[in-house]
């Protein structure tokens, strides 16, 4: 399989409005030949998504899923174009959808530009520590040093990053990338606004639990 560089991505991404992940993976499928991954995006109806990013999007509804026995509460505010396309069983279904992956994966923020810039800086001083002190990076010039950096921030947003997580009821997709297919069979702009989580007890002192393991569990 030939290798898929940023670069490419980034080229597809420019060309189509798809997302990072909807480009990587389409050209992954299509074997780095670009005609043929926008080819791919095209047909799944994602090339023109990002066309709708300035679009307003003021209609929605406020989601919620509660982990059996109340120790888990999640809200979701999803946003759409439309009142009709908010009272859809399908908006409806997907509204319920984020709100129990967030139940489950604990993210910390909607997109990565919520991140703090602090944040990040830390994450990136603690990789680049981790770097070094491995024996096996000894001698390595500063730009491999990096690369493994950015590999490490990447692992940090698919951990804390709402729609870089990999969907829990479909660990292929990242909830970004089901967001996106939704876009592309409504055709109107959907944005995830907001969330807040809430867990039974959470900062008193009590014996630890797998909430998270818990409400996954759930959907095998």
């Amino acid at each position: 399989m030939p290798e898929i560089t940023a670069t490419a991505v980034k080229q597809l991404r420019e060309k189509t409005g798809a997302g990072m992940m909807e480009c990587k993976n389409a050209l992954v499928e299509a074997g780095g030949v670009e005609e043929k991954a926008i080819d791919i995006l095209r047909e799944r109806g994602l090339a023109s998504a990002k066309k709708r990013e300035g679009r307003i999007a003021a209609e929605g509804i406020v989601g919620s899923y509660i982990h059996m026995g109340g120790k888990v509460g999640v809200l979701v505010e999803l946003n759409c174009e439309t009142d009709f396309v908010a009272r859809g069983d399908e908006f409806q279904q997907l509204v319920k959808d984020i709100a129990m992956h967030v139940a489950a994966a604990e993210p910390k923020y909607v997109s990565r530009e919520e991140v703090p810039a602090a944040v990040l800086e830390k994450e990136r001083e603690i990789a680049r520590a981790q770097a070094k002190n491995d024996p096996k990076m000894a001698n390595k010039p500063d730009q491999v040093i990096e690369k493994i950096v950015e590999g490490r921030l990447n692992k940090f947003y698919e951990e804390t990053v709402l729609v870089d997580q990999p969907f829990v009821k479909a660990s292929e997709k990242t909830v970004g990338e089901l967001v996106t297919e939704k876009i592309a069979k409504t055709g109107e702009r959907i944005a995830i606004r907001r969330f807040t989580r809430y867990k039974m007890g959470e900062g008193l002192e009590r014996r630890p639990d797998d909430f998270g393991g818990e409400v996954a569990s759930m959907l095998e």
